[in-house]
C-alpha cells in the first residue's frame, strides 16, 4: 500500500510499504482524510526534538473501519475518528483515567508511523463512532479536542475573562471553546495575518491584541485587573514567559503549547497574584465528543479552518510550498 515516508529532514517519500499484519484487540481502518499538523511540519523541517527517521507521520486522522475488521460496535463502514495516543492503561496516570497523560504515551506519527497511508491497526478504545460528520471534518477532530481539553481543565466559564495567547490552530481551538463556555474571551499574536483570520472568520470583532504594547492595552480594556484565565498557546518560550503578566490576581495561567526549553518566572509574581499554573497535555474522550458536538451545532467553522487541501500523494511538492508561502495554511487536509 502507499506510503508517504519523512525519510530525513526535507525529504518526503512516496514509498510502497507492507499492509499491517492483523493483532488480537486492535481493529484494521482505512484513512480517508489526514490533518496536517504543527508537529508534522517540525518533523519535516528537523526541528522536532524526539523523533527518530524514517517516520510516517499523520495523527489528525479520519478514517473508516476496514472490510473484514471491526465488531458489533465497529461494523466494517464505520465511520470513526481516531484517537492517536498509544497507552499502557496500567500507569498512575491511566488508573486515574488520565490516559491523555499516560507515563509511556506514544502518539502517532511522532513515537510510531502514522495515518500518511492506505490502512493502519488501531486499539478498539482508539477509535470513536464520527456519525454523519463529513470525512474532512472528522479529520479536524483531535487537534480541535486538545483546546476543548484545555478549556474543561482550567474550569473557565461564564462571566470570566479569558485571554488566547497565540492563534495558531491549538490557539483557535481553545478560543472557540472558552467562548462555548461562556467566557469573554480575547485573542493575542504578534502575526496580523492571524489576528486578521480570528477578527473575520471566527468572530473575534472587538476581542483582539497585538503584540506591541499589548500587556498595557490589556490593563485599559480590563480597568487593571487583567484576566481570569490566559491560555498560552505559543509554544515559545518568552511568549511563555511574558503570559504571565496578563493573569489576574486569583487567576490561572493553562500551557496548552509545549516547547523542549526550560521557563523562568519572578517568584514574587506568582505569589502576590496566587496563581494556579496549569499543563494541558492532549486530549480525552469527552473532549472529542464535545468538538463533534459542537461541529455538528455550527458551532466550529471547519470550513474557514480548513484553508488549504491536497491530496496525500501531492505532499511531497506540497508541504515545502506550505513552508514557503507567505499565507501558510491554518490547517491543511490531505485526502487518497
Amino acid at each position: 500500500m502507499r506510503a508517504i515516508v519523512c525519510v530525513e529532514p526535507g525529504k518526503l517519500e512516496r514509498r510502497e510499504i507492507a499492509p499491517p499484519a492483523a493483532r488480537d484487540g486492535w481493529i484494521a481502518i482505512d484513512i480517508r482524510a489526514i490533518g496536517v499538523c504543527g508537529t508534522d511540519f517540525h518533523i519535516f523541517e528537523g526541528s522536532h526534538p524526539y523523533l527518530q527517521y524514517p517516520r510516517v507521520m499523520g495523527h489528525e486522522l479520519s478514517a473508516v473501519v476496514a472490510e473484514g475488521s471491526g465488531n458489533e460496535h465497529l461494523p466494517p463502514g464505520t465511520p470513526v475518528v481516531v484517537n492517536p495516543y498509544l497507552v499502557c492503561g496500567t500507569c498512575i496516570a491511566c488508573r486515574k483515567g488520565r490516559f491523555n497523560c499516560c507515563m509511556s504515551l506514544q502518539c502517532l506519527g511522532v513515537h510510531t508511523d502514522g495515518g500518511m497511508t492506505e490502512r493502519i491497526l488501531m486499539p478498539e478504545w482508539n477509535l470513536y463512532p464520527a456519525g454523519d460528520l463529513p470525512e474532512r471534518d472528522i479529520a479536524m477532530v483531535e487537534f480541535l479536542a486538545i483546546g476543548a481539553h484545555a478549556v474543561r481543565r482550567s474550569k473557565t466559564g461564564k462571566g470570566e475573562r479569558a485571554l488566547v495567547v497565540g492563534m495558531g490552530p491549538i490557539g483557535i481551538g481553545t478560543a472557540l471553546f472558552a467562548r462555548a463556555a461562556g467566557a469573554e474571551v480575547t485573542v493575542l499574536d504578534v502575526s496580523e495575518g492571524r489576528l486578521g483570520f480570528a477578527r473575520d472568520k471566527l468572530g473575534f470583532t472587538d476581542q483582539i491584541l497585538g503584540g506591541a504594547g499589548a500587556v498595557e492595552e490589556a490593563g485599559k480594556r480590563t480597568g487593571g485587573e487583567f484576566y481570569d484565565c490566559v491560555f498560552d498557546a505559543t509554544g515559545n518560550a518568552r511568549a511563555m514567559e511574558a503570559s504571565l503578566g496578563f493573569v489576574a490576581h486569583a487567576g490561572k495561567l493553562v500551557f496548552v503549547g509545549v516547547l523542549n526549553a526550560d521557563l523562568t518566572f519572578a517568584d514574587p509574581e506568582l505569589h502576590k497574584r496566587e496563581i494556579d499554573i496549569l499543563a494541558s497535555r492532549n486530549a480525552l474522550k469527552a473532549d472529542f465528543d464535545q468538538v463533534m458536538a459542537a461541529i455538528r451545532s455550527g458551532d466550529v467553522p471547519t470550513g474557514a479552518i480548513n484553508t488549504h487541501s491536497a491530496k496525500l500523494d501531492d505532499l511531497p511538492e506540497a508541504m515545502p510550498a506550505w513552508l514557503a508561502s507567505d499565507t501558510p495554511p491554518v490547517k491543511a487536509i490531505l485526502t487518497l
